[in-house]
Formats: C-alpha cells, sequence, structure tokens
C-alpha cells in the first residue's frame, strides 16, 4: 500500500494573470495566490495566523493562538491574525514563552528613583526660596540705609532750616504720612495719573478736607533722586510767588520721595499753544500777559528771592495756568541755588532739547542767561504756535529757536508769526516782542538782556499797549467773558507789574486787570 496525496490547482493562469480578472479569481479574503509547483496554474493559501478553506468565502477563519498555542507566559491578548503579549502590573518583560518572559520588579528599587526625584525638587524649592528671601532682606537693608541717608542727610537738615529761617513769616511745610497719601491717591491708582516725566509720576490726590493736590513721586530710589527731591523742596520752601507753584508739604515715610503741590487745574501752556491741530485757545493779550507773568516771577528767581535761583528746565510744559489762566512757574528739581559770590555754576548739563541754551551745552557753565534763553524760546512759541522742536517741520524748520532767528534776519517774520497773533494784534507791537526774542536767543550770554530788562521790556510794553485805544474799544469781546470771572474782572485797563520785586505774596498780589486778553 502507497500513500495517496490530493493536490489541487487552477489550471492554465498565474497569480498575476489572475488576479487581473477579480471576477474569475478564485482566491477569496485573507488568503493569498501562489503560483503552483505541479503544472501550469495556480493556489490558494489562507494568511499567517488564518485558517480554513481559501476557496470559500470566509473559508480563512483567525486563529486564537492565545488558546491553541499558548505562546505568553504574561497576559496575552488576540489580535487579528496575530497576538500580543504583555506583563501585568508589577512585572516587566515581554511576556513571551520564547523571549524574556515577565519578571517581578524589585519595590525598593523603584521607590529610591521616586525618592531621588522627590528629593532634587524639594530641594530646589528650598535653594529658590533662600535665594528670594536673601534679595528681599538685602533690598529691604538697602531701602532703610537709603532712607535713612534721606533723612539724616537731607531731610531732618531742611526740616530744621525751614523752621529757623522762616518761623514766623510763612506756613510751615506740612509732613505727611504715607497712609495719608495712599488715601488721598486710592493707593496711586492708574486713574489717578496727571503726567509722567523724566523725574517721576504726578497724581491727583484729594485730602480729607477736599483740597485737591497734586503729588509728584519719584521713579526710582537712588541718591540723585534724593538730592533732587531735596533741591526742590529748599527752593520752593524759600518762594512766596503767586507765579510760582505753592509746595504745600512732602512726606518721608515711603521708599520714594514725595511732594505735594498745590493743584493747578488748567493744564500746560504748552497745551493751550499746541493743542486742536495747532490752533491755539489764547488769545494775543493773553499770552503777552502770560510771558508778563512768567518772566516776572524768574525776574523774582534771579533777583529778589534770599539766594539767586536759576531754574535750569524753563518750558511750555512747566508753565501751568490756573482756572484764572494765571501762570504758574513748576519744576523746580533741576533748579540751582547760586551763592552771593558766583556769577555762575560748572554743572551736568540737563535741560530739555529745543530749549537747551547752546552756550550752557557746550561749555557746562550755568549761568542766569541760560534762563533767559529758554524763556525766548517760550516766548517764541507764543509768537508763532510752534513747538520748540518738532522733526515734523522742514529740516531748517525743525528748531524753533534758529527758524525763528533766521525768519527775523530775513525779513519773513510776519510769515511764522500765528494767525490769530496777527489777527488781533498791532503789528509794531508783534514786531517788538519778537525783537525782544531774537535777543534772548542770542548764542552768546553776554549779548543776551538780563531776566529783569526783559521783564521791564515787556511790561513797559503792555503798559502802551493797554493804553492803546483798540484795547478799550474791545472790552465787550466774548472772549473775554468766557476767560475772565465776571465777578472780578472789569475793563479799566489796569496792569499789575509783574517785574516789581515787592509784592510777591498771594496774599497781597492783584491780578490783571485786562478784559480784551483775558
Amino acid at each position: 500500500m502507497v500513500p495517496l496525496v490530493l493536490d489541487w490547482l487552477i489550471p492554465d493562469q498565474t497569480c498575476d494573470d489572475a488576479k487581473k480578472n477579480r471576477t474569475t479569481y478564485l482566491c477569496q479574503e485573507n488568503s493569498n495566490c501562489t503560483d503552483a509547483d505541479n503544472g501550469n496554474g495556480y493556489q490558494c493559501h489562507c494568511l499567517e495566523g488564518f485558517r480554513g478553506n481559501p476557496y470559500l468565502q470566509n473559508g480563512c477563519q483567525d486563529i486564537n493562538e492565545c488558546v491553541t498555542s499558548q505562546p505568553c507566559s504574561g497576559i496575552c491578548t488576540n489580535l487579528r491574525g496575530t497576538y500580543k503579549c504583555s506583563c501585568p502590573v508589577g512585572y516587566e518583560g515581554d511576556g513571551r514563552n520564547d523571549g524574556k518572559g515577565c519578571t517581578l520588579i524589585i519595590h525598593e528599587k523603584r521607590f529610591r528613583s521616586t525618592d531621588v526625584i522627590l528629593g532634587v525638587s524639594i530641594s530646589f524649592l528650598l535653594i529658590l526660596l533662600g535665594v528670594s528671601w536673601l534679595y528681599w532682606g538685602l533690598r529691604q537693608r538697602k531701602i532703610s540705609r537709603q532712607r535713612e541717608f534721606f533723612l539724616e542727610n537731607g531731610g531732618r537738615l531742611m526740616l530744621q532750616r525751614l523752621l529757623s529761617e522762616h518761623e514766623g513769616s510763612v506756613e510751615s511745610v506740612r509732613i505727611f504720612t504715607d497712609e495719608e497719601l495712599k488715601k488721598a491717591t486710592d493707593h496711586y491708582h492708574e486713574s489717578r495719573i496727571l503726567g509722567q516725566g523724566g523725574q517721576g509720576t504726578v497724581y491727583r490726590g484729594v485730602l480729607p478736607n477736599n483740597t485737591v493736590v497734586a503729588i509728584k513721586k519719584a521713579k526710582i530710589l537712588d541718591r540723585s533722586q534724593v538730592e533732587n527731591f531735596v533741591n526742590e523742596l529748599i527752593i520752593l520752601s524759600q518762594i512766596n510767588h503767586r507765579n510760582v507753584v505753592k509746595l504745600i508739604g512732602c512726606c518721608f515715610e515711603t521708599e520714594v520721595p514725595l511732594l505735594v503741590y498745590e493743584f493747578v487745574t488748567n493744564g500746560t501752556l504748552s497745551d493751550h499753544i499746541h493743542k486742536c491741530g495747532h490752533e491755539s485757545t489764547l488769545s494775543w493779550m493773553a499770552r503777552l500777559r502770560i510771558a508778563g507773568e512768567t518772566v516776572g516771577a524768574l525776574s523774582y528767581l534771579h533777583y529778589d528771592a534770599s539766594t539767586q535761583i536759576l531754574h535750569r528746565d524753563i518750558k511750555s510744559t512747566n508753565i501751568l495756568l490756573d482756572e484764572n489762566y494765571t501762570a504758574k512757574v513748576s519744576d523746580f528739581g533741576a533748579s540751582r541755588l547760586v551763592p552771593l559770590d558766583r556769577m555762575q555754576l560748572t554743572t551736568l548739563v540737563q535741560g530739555t532739547l529745543g530749549y537747551l541754551d547752546p552756550e550752557y551745552f557746550h561749555s557746562s557753565q550755568l549761568t542766569e542767561k541760560s534762563d533767559v534763553y529758554s524763556f525766548g524760546v517760550v516766548l517764541a512759541e507764543l509768537l508763532t504756535g510752534l513747538r520748540a522742536l518738532s522733526f515734523e517741520r522742514a529740516e531748517n524748520e525743525r528748531n524753533l529757536s534758529m527758524y525763528f532767528a533766521s525768519a527775523i534776519k530775513g525779513e519773513r517774520l510776519l510769515e511764522i508769526i500765528d494767525l490769530r497773533v496777527l489777527n488781533e494784534g498791532n503789528p509794531e507791537e508783534i514786531k517788538k516782542v519778537a525783537v525782544l526774542a531774537s535777543r534772548c536767543l542770542r548764542v552768546k550770554g553776554e549779548d543776551r538782556p538780563t531776566m529783569k530788562e526783559v521783564a521791564t521790556e515787556l511790561e513797559g510794553l503792555m503798559r502802551v499797549m493797554y493804553r492803546h485805544p483798540w484795547v478799550n474799544q474791545s472790552c465787550d469781546l466774548e472772549e473775554a467773558e468766557h476767560l475772565l470771572s465776571e465777578r472780578s474782572r472789569k475793563c479799566d485797563g489796569i496792569l499789575k507789574s509783574t517785574a516789581s520785586g515787592n509784592d510777591y505774596s498771594t496774599s497781597n498780589q492783584v491780578p490783571f486787570e485786562i478784559e480784551s486778553g483775558r
């Protein structure tokens, strides 16, 4: 007897030819085609992981290896055509019988790694906290030392000086607490900011008696800020002039210096000259009056104060206007006291571009003529309505002082004068004021007039103007009624001198009585 072997093939076609015609191709799903070894044809075989009849629909069925062969020592998961081995929790390996299998994880090793990671994290946090604590401690120590420096080398000496020099003559500067000023400014809320500059931020504050004040807070706490703080405090404590912003008090308790001033309600001169597309809200007569009040205050600082004071930063943004449009000179942080035996001071150049005296800029020699130059720029602003420095203008017109001097030299003055000034002013009067401004703007300080001479010339010019019939005819101008209090202003042509050195206290000063120009 011999074994009988029955073999099958699909004749007369190869696999590649059979696959081209899917309707006659006999291999079903989960099967594969191979060319026959025993003749011209092809045979069908189930894919690996499947078994059954490849010629029947659904004839090749998935083999569950997890049941039939048990290939895993761990967890076996049957998949279509294959299987997956894995290890249970707490074990490691590939979970296969023919591989690494599954071995128990040593818990001590796992816990040791976790402890290392936890220890490193806790150590890092402790180091971070230690560094933060050290930084905070050093910062507080620095602040404490600086505050102590301020009190010992500025604050107490300044207070002693105030009490000894002014006791019985002026009201003492009030010393505010930190809590009082925090409450007045709603803890220095952003909505209370009036303005910001190089030296600090100014806040609007309301005291318990409903008095509105301006509180100046320095940006950073360093020696220069403390010196500027004490400097401004000492200078303002010696000034009693209606056209200089009044210092109400100060605070020694805070990290940064604080000064408290009277609140001037109507903004800066710069606002009124340059706002609304360069259309000024100030009449010609009003501009002259503001110029006269400003130069009167500066003349007082130069010649009538107990010690000569050089402002060093005169500009239209440092001239404030109150509700009656009365000028108030402000910001004395950069100012300097000049001893009686000195004509000039050698200082680090400080000021604002466009207003800065070129001679002072090149020599560092600060004199009273440096303030005269800066006031000349302000006077040119009042005449032209142009900013002291603007890169929006042509290159030869960017610097107002040079542009102004060039216009006068070329007899083109009236071309650059503000339209409102031209419409309201007498051309001869305008030219006289312009010539005075050009003299203030001369390059050499010795060629400029003194502040007292400027004040005298402006005063004389204004007296002539107030006696002119044109002024009397404009007493009923609607603008005058708008800008002046109807109760206290009458058109009688009275002019209060701003250059005199006699009546500078607030109680004795009489406002200008000018209807046509406010």
